[in-house]
């Protein structure tokens, strides 16, 4: 599977994913009270076209209007972490029946 600086399609910082210690723009994620924790499965699209299962556990927007996902791709052995949200590389998919 490959492997992308960010799936949300954004910058990736060092310690990115960790909530409760700023904001993603400085490397980290937000308060946890900032945070709406959802259950959000997606298909994340890669450079090279291929695709990946995926999970969007929170969302938060920052002081700019950024929107961020805490995104965690299935099966890729990395941790959830806090990215910007790039809906033309993330597709939201259903999560209750069709």
């Amino acid at each position: 599977m490959p492997v992308l600086e960010g799936e949300c399609g954004g910058r990736v910082g060092p310690g990115r994913g960790d909530v409760g210690r700023g904001e993603p723009g400085l490397g980290q994620g937000p308060v946890d009270d900032e945070v709406e924790w959802v259950y959000q499965p997606v298909e994340v699209h890669f450079d090279d076209g291929t695709w990946a299962l995926g999970r969007i556990s929170g969302w938060w927007q920052d002081a700019g209007g950024l929107r961020w996902c805490r995104l965690r791709v299935a099966r890729s052995g990395r941790p959830a972490r806090w990215e910007p949200f790039d809906p033309a590389r993330v597709v939201l998919l259903p999560v209750g029946g069709l």
